[in-house]
């Protein structure tokens, strides 16, 4: 309820500002597209890594933050930004509880590495990405307990 009452006192002090929702008869479901830059900052190649979450189909929240840690793998910075959109995702998941609104179906996340999503299904112990352990078992726990899914996306087709 405290998330609820944030969001009322902001509403209450931005008047003029909002957001247009479309229509939707799935206004339940929570779609998040997450992506990674590996290496890509020239001056000290950390990562960026970006998330789009969605709401019956509208945007609600998005994010990109240059990460304060250097990746190794393109999997590791894949992985963090998996974690990051879907602890975003759980969070509107308890907002949309709060609200009344008990969502039945999972989480849909969307990764278009193809490398990543095949270790966050997989439970096996992976020598190359013994770093990232923590972001994996999390990720594999919201899938084990069919809270999230993960679909398969392909590189062009990912908005995130």
């Amino acid at each position: 309820m405290n998330a609820v009452m944030r969001i009322l006192r902001y509403l209450k002090n931005a008047p003029g500002k909002g957001i247009l929702f479309a229509k939707n008869v799935d206004h339940q479901s929570i779609e998040v597209y997450t992506d990674a830059d590996w290496a890509g900052a020239v001056d000290d190649r950390r990562f960026t890594s970006s998330y789009f979450t969605f709401v019956g189909g509208n945007l609600v929240t998005w994010k990109s933050k240059k990460q304060n840690v250097i990746a190794r793998l393109s999997v590791e910075a894949e992985f963090r930004g998996m974690a990051l959109g879907l602890c975003e995702a759980l969070w509107l998941r308890l907002l949309l509880q709060d609200l009344g609104y008990l969502s039945r179906q999972p989480i849909r996340l969307f990764c278009d590495n193809k490398v990543a999503c095949n270790i966050a299904h997989n439970p096996v112990q992976h020598d190359r990405t013994k770093h990232v352990e923590v972001d994996r078992f999390f990720i594999k726990e919201k899938l084990d307990d069919k809270i999230v899914e993960l679909p398969k996306i392909q590189s062009g087709k990912s908005i995130g």
